[in-house]
């Protein structure tokens, strides 16, 4: 019969495919290998400034710069050892004299003084001259001469006669005027120039009489019976009182 044949084949085809299916069954499973993560690559931190490119070398031969030249020191000027006096004048025509040699008119410079006192002489005409003395230095000096200004520094010792006894005091004068300077309260005065009514001199009484202007009289005399010291002090203030009188 054709019938087994084909059972046969079929019973093969059935024994071949479960023989298969069971190979597959229990083979053991092969595991890929694991893939690793790839890390990313760390890159070197970066200077925080960047330099500056370097430069390009040139094909024309830089210029050697030129070293400062140095100055010499100046030489210090030797210090001077005599003296110079510049002499000056508030008015024209002022004549100067040192040690009696007539120098010129102020302005003027006298040069090459030695240093040490000398005598100075300076006049102009109408006015009260200048005469001193004074110690010159090595180096300049200016000396100004005001002749338009009424130069009055003057005192003298006087005793001023009361009617009944007197008292002893010092009269001074300057351009502001005549104090007489005394401890008795009621003798004290100080009075402008201008404001002396009289002021005069008697030589032969020893006597120096002051009255001012709408106040009392006061006859001086010198504590030493010196009537000159009186005649000079008067003299000096007089002729401060006259210029001053005048306007001058």
């Amino acid at each position: 019969m054709r019938i087994r044949p084909i059972i046969i084949v079929t019973l093969l085809v059935l024994l071949i495919a479960g023989g298969i299916g069971l190979f597959v069954l229990m083979r053991p499973l092969v595991m890929a290998p694991p893939v690793k993560p790839v890390e990313p690559a760390t890159l070197p931190a970066l200077p925080s400034s960047t330099p500056s490119p370097k430069p390009t070398p040139s094909s024309t031969p830089s210029t050697p710069t030129p070293k400062p030249t140095t100055s010499p020191t100046p030489t210090p000027e030797a210090a001077p050892t005599t003296g110079t006096l510049v002499f000056e004048s508030d008015v024209p025509d002022t004549g100067v004299f040192v040690d009696r040699v007539y120098i010129g008119q102020a302005p003027v410079t006298a040069r090459d003084i030695k240093p040490g006192p000398h005598m100075i002489n300076v006049s102009a005409t109408g006015y009260d001259g200048f005469a001193e003395t004074i110690d010159v230095a090595a180096g300049t000096r200016t000396l100004s001469y005001k002749f338009k200004e009424v130069r009055l520094d003057a005192s003298a010792a006087a005793v001023h006669k009361h009617a009944i006894g007197s008292c002893k005091g010092t009269l001074h004068a300057t351009p502001k005027g005549l104090t007489y300077d005394t401890q008795d309260p009621n003798d004290h005065f100080s009075v402008a120039l201008t404001d002396l009514e009289t002021f005069t001199v008697d030589f032969a009484q020893k006597n120096l009489r002051v009255k001012i202007k709408g106040g009392k009289t006061y006859n001086f005399t010198d504590p030493d019976g010196n009537a000159e010291r009186l005649y000079a002090f008067h003299n000096v203030v007089e002729k401060a009182r006259q210029r001053i009188l005048a306007g001058r």
